[in-house]
């Protein structure tokens, strides 16, 4: 069973923006004729397309004993406490308590997060920050993974520090 599996998409909005970019590289490429015009708009939607889409593929699991954000896995055994956090520490997290040391798995668009301690003494990430729309399942689903595995620092060392 997988207790949590939330894929960071963008808002629509970006694809319409994404399909403007397209545009404007047509419009600009208008005045050398109708070819290049719309190999502007093919291209430029199609490159910002794509980047719109890599920017939302972001992903969080609680899976196999680990939480996988993004291209991160650590193992639940090294992460203390879960902390929800509202839209008010949302962003007081992101900027002016944000830890430079800490993995950081943010989306600007997405309103509440997500604080876990790491608690692997080889590790000098003190915590990992992850956007989520849905906090509260997220904190749950690690304590439940927490729960069933025993706490395994001592046998992977620096196991977080695969961020």
């Amino acid at each position: 069973m997988q207790p949590y599996d939330e894929r960071l998409t963008v808002p629509r909005s970006w694809w319409f923006l994404a399909v403007g970019v397209g545009v404007a590289m047509a419009l600009i490429l208008l005045p050398f004729g109708p070819l290049p015009l719309l190999a502007g708009l093919v291209v430029g939607a199609a490159l910002s397309l794509m980047a719109v889409s890599s920017y939302g593929s972001a992903r969080i699991r609680v899976v196999a004993g680990s939480l996988v954000a993004g291209k991160a896995r650590i193992p639940v055994g090294a992460l203390g406490e879960a902390t929800v956090l509202d839209r008010e520490e949302t962003v007081a997290w992101r900027t002016y308590k944000a830890d430079p040391r800490a993995f950081m798995l943010l989306r600007s668009y997405v309103p509440t997060a997500v604080r876990v301690e790491v608690t692997d003494p080889a590790d000098p990430t003190p915590y990992v920050y992850l956007s989520t729309r849905s906090p509260q399942r997220l904190a749950a689903a690690l304590e439940a993974v927490r729960a069933q595995v025993p706490d395994n620092t001592e046998t992977a060392p620096g196991a977080a520090g695969a961020l």
